[in-house]
């Protein structure tokens, strides 16, 4: 069992940065997938960024946000500049142990989410 929980939302401005948390514990492995997906209202949940030994974003999000993680502390990060109302969503931390993949259905692990709000 592996349990993840995401710190680090909040409410910014368009235009403004926000880094978000994603501690993993349990039976973890450094050669896991880990990855953000991230889901509006009214909308479905969406692939947002990914990291096993590289790293993978949708491309909504590239040049913008950048993946991140820390090995020794079980720890992924993303790292959101350039805010746009568009990337208000619950952000949502996930897991699973193997290969890259951007399907929501083959992460075993997910956090409970974190709220972020873009807005003036």
């Amino acid at each position: 069992q592996v349990r993840l929980v995401e710190s680090g939302g909040g409410l910014v401005q368009p235009g403004g940065s926000l880094r978000l948390s994603c501690a993993a514990s349990g039976r973890t492995f450094s050669s896991s997938t880990m990855a953000w997906f991230r889901q509006a209202p009214g909308k479905e949940r969406e692939f947002v960024a990914a990291i096993r030994w590289s790293t993978y974003y949708a491309d909504s999000v590239k040049g913008r946000f950048t993946i991140s993680r820390d090995n020794a502390k079980n720890t992924v990060y993303l790292q959101m500049n350039s805010l746009k109302p568009q990337d208000a969503a619950v952000y949502y931390c996930a897991y699973r142990v193997g290969p890259y993949s951007n399907y929501e259905g083959s992460y075993d692990y997910w956090g409970q989410g974190t709220q972020v709000t873009v807005s003036s």
